[in-house]
């Protein structure tokens, strides 16, 4: 039995035995290769996000409604990787054991890695739907092969081609996106198709990976990599209730670094796509 964090994300105050979702914090952002601070994003998140409602008028739904756990922030190990992304494996290996879908707050995105090491473990079909800004899908960066820009070619080494659907990517260097054409599919700028992957993933186990800076920084400037040419908040929420119609064993949402919106903008749209992504699974 784990015990629910002191301070948690709103709504997610419920006991552990109860919960069919558990949210956890993962502070990692020692790979982050422009701007850090990610590692700041779950604590901050969880304070700011009283200022939302637990009802969501676009869902119609509320989060009192549901019974979601907040276990809290891994501490992570900054001066080795491996050792970082063994414990969140760890931690998602328990809760999977235990019959619950793990949703974490990143963090950098190569986060996602440890989570999908025990996810795919336990489900071998494993698909994996990706949106982001970025391709992600270097093989090493400056020779390291673990970075927050290569963790979905790391991903590609667990589950194989065709198993990954990226949505919304406008930068990577040109050898990724020739090497996407290979081994995953690859929606550029936006969401279009995203209707025809879900219908094709009915009934299989999915991961979803949402790196926030996919929207435009218009509407999230607070990122370590912002990249012009986004989504809008709106596109995103429809995109989350789409992807949310999947059998959906795993989440990430990742890359706020509050520090660089001090007007708090950013932390709120973080906290409200949390929101809505949790009322869309459940």
């Amino acid at each position: 039995m784990l015990n629910k964090n002191i301070e948690t994300f709103l709504g997610c105050d419920n006991e552990y035995g109860e919960s069919d979702i558990v949210v956890f914090g993962a502070p990692f952002d020692s790979t982050t290769s422009f701007r850090p601070g990610t590692r700041f994003a779950s604590r901050t998140m969880r304070g700011e996000s009283y200022g939302l409602e637990t009802y969501s008028p676009y869902q119609d739904k509320d989060l009192e409604e549901y019974s979601i756990f907040d276990g809290g922030d891994l501490e992570l190990c900054f001066g080795d990787t491996e050792k970082a992304l063994a414990a969140i494996e760890s931690y998602t290996t328990r809760v999977l054991r235990d019959n619950k879908r793990p949703v974490m707050i990143g963090g950098e995105h190569l986060v996602t890695l440890g989570a999908v090491r025990a996810v795919a473990r336990k489900y071998p079909e494993l698909k994996v739907i990706h949106f982001d800004a970025h391709a992600d899908l270097r093989d090493d960066y400056l020779g390291a092969p673990l970075s927050h820009a290569t963790v979905l070619h790391r991903v590609w080494d667990i589950i194989g081609d065709g198993r990954i659907y990226q949505f919304g990517i406008r930068s990577g260097e040109r050898s990724e996106f020739q090497w996407a054409k290979e081994h995953v599919s690859t929606q550029k700028f936006n969401f279009e198709g995203l209707a025809e992957v879900v219908e094709k993933l009915q009934g299989q186990p999915v991961y979803f990976t949402l790196d926030l800076d996919v929207l435009d920084p218009s509407v999230f400037p607070g990122t370590g990599t912002p990249e012009s040419g986004g989504v809008s908040f709106m596109e995103l929420l429809e995109a989350i209730r789409k992807v949310s119609q999947l059998n959906l064993v795993g989440c990430d949402i990742n890359e706020l670094s509050p520090v660089y919106d001090q007007s708090g903008a950013s932390t709120a749209v973080a906290c409200k796509v949390l929101r809505e992504l949790l009322l869309a699974m459940a």
